[in-house]
């Protein structure tokens, strides 16, 4: 055994058992309300948490009624944004035509308004009673028979979840089956987007055309246009979104997620494993459709019409940069995305008129340059390391 050095000629024993025990210190578990806030952050629901605070609390006590109901608008975009996370950042699944579920949601929740408002009384100056105005424009004599099931405001709700649904998964199972995947299937969901918004506008006579759907009022004979209306639709939007969240934050963790992610990184060695790859990929597709055709609906609710703007490439690849600025890896960032991508386009289009597109593409450039990883990643770089090492569960650097 080689002798010990004493404190002028190297590292004594006593500065030794000193070094370990501040290390065993260092490692010590944080206690009191520093241990509950770092069990909440470990948990993954603490952001979520945040956000439900701030959109239920905050936001009606600082916004007024118009910007209120300006933000709830931007919440509806929110729901397509976490299923983007779901279906692209877990899945590999990347979806440029989000847009057409987003817009069949919409339409068939604007299908039941518009039935409502086009009762007989509503409309006895037409040629033909009874019928949305845009039928009786196009000279329409009868409402046709597959809008006859949106008088019911049940069977319209199951529309909404199921026509988007069936179609997303027509579209996956026909394409993850022959393994069509990556920029072919992004082409792909293109394609769909401009097919329907060019269907929509061509067949005026049952769709309303380019305008869409407008002049949509009551919902069950509640007025949906008063100031009172747009603040419960706000809190149910919200609601709704917080419960989306949930949902998607229970798949993420369980066994479901994880194959998720290693089907994106792995995808052969997923297949290999016994596993139906094509399947998962269908599920996370349909997921996302689900959440986006909420979304649509909760939009037509809360602004009072719908119409082809929503359906085509355009939207559909401004819904991806959602996903793509608040971080695509996380759900709580996709929301925040949402809402700053909007913001953005609302304050530049307000004060910058003539420059508010190149504000707007500026910004997305600069933010994927210097964020790859979306809002999530600057915070779980910069932010989240010095609130664990505030919680004590990391040891500050020297």
């Amino acid at each position: 055994m080689e002798p010990i050095q004493t404190a002028t000629g190297g590292v004594s024993l006593r500065a030794e058992a000193g070094e370990a025990r501040e290390a065993c210190e260092s490692r010590v578990a944080p206690r009191g309300w520093r241990a509950l806030a770092a069990r909440f952050d470990a948990s993954g629901y603490a952001g979520i948490v945040i956000l439900a605070l701030l959109i239920v609390v905050v936001f009606p006590i600082a916004l007024d009624t118009f910007r209120l109901n300006l933000m709830g608008k931007y919440l509806t975009y929110a729901f397509v944004a976490i299923g983007l996370v779901i279906a692209w950042g877990y899945g590999g699944v990347l979806s440029l035509g989000q847009g057409v579920f987003f817009g069949l949601g919409g339409y068939a929740m604007a299908m039941f308004l518009k039935l409502e408002a086009s009762s007989a009384a509503a409309t006895s100056t037409q040629t033909t009673p009874g019928i949305p105005d845009f039928m009786d424009w196009n000279q329409l004599t009868a409402l046709p028979d597959w809008w006859r099931p949106f008088h019911y405001l049940p069977l319209s709700v199951i529309a909404v979840l199921v026509v988007p649904t069936a179609l997303a998964f027509v579209i996956g199972y026909a394409m993850f089956k022959r393994r069509v995947g990556g920029v072919y299937f992004a082409i792909i969901t293109q394609a769909v987007a401009l097919i329907l918004s060019v269907l929509i506008i061509g067949q005026q006579g049952y769709t309303g055309g380019v305008n869409g759907i407008t002049d949509l009022r009551t919902l069950l004979g509640w007025d949906i246009r008063t100031d009172h209306a747009k603040l419960i639709l706000y809190f149910v939007n919200a609601a709704l979104l917080i419960v989306a969240l949930l949902a998607c934050r229970w798949v993420q963790r369980g066994k479901l997620g994880t194959l998720l992610l290693a089907m994106r990184d792995k995808e052969d060695r997923v297949r290999f494993s016994g596993y139906d790859v094509s399947m998962f990929k269908v599920f996370s597709f349909c997921l996302a459709a689900t959440l986006a055709a909420v979304g649509g609906a909760m939009f037509t609710l809360q602004v009072g019409f719908m119409s082809p703007s929503f359906v085509g490439i355009v939207p559909s690849i401004e819904m991806v940069i959602y996903a793509a600025v608040g971080g695509r890896m996380s759900l709580v960032g996709a929301v925040y995305g949402a809402i700053l991508v909007n913001l953005g386009k609302s304050w530049f289009s307000e004060s910058f008129p003539n420059l508010w597109l190149y504000l707007m593409a500026a910004m997305f450039i600069g933010v994927v340059m210097a964020f790859p990883n979306g809002l999530a990643g600057l915070y779980e770089a910069h932010v989240r390391p010095r609130i664990r090492r505030f919680l004590g569960v990391e040891k500050r650097e020297a």
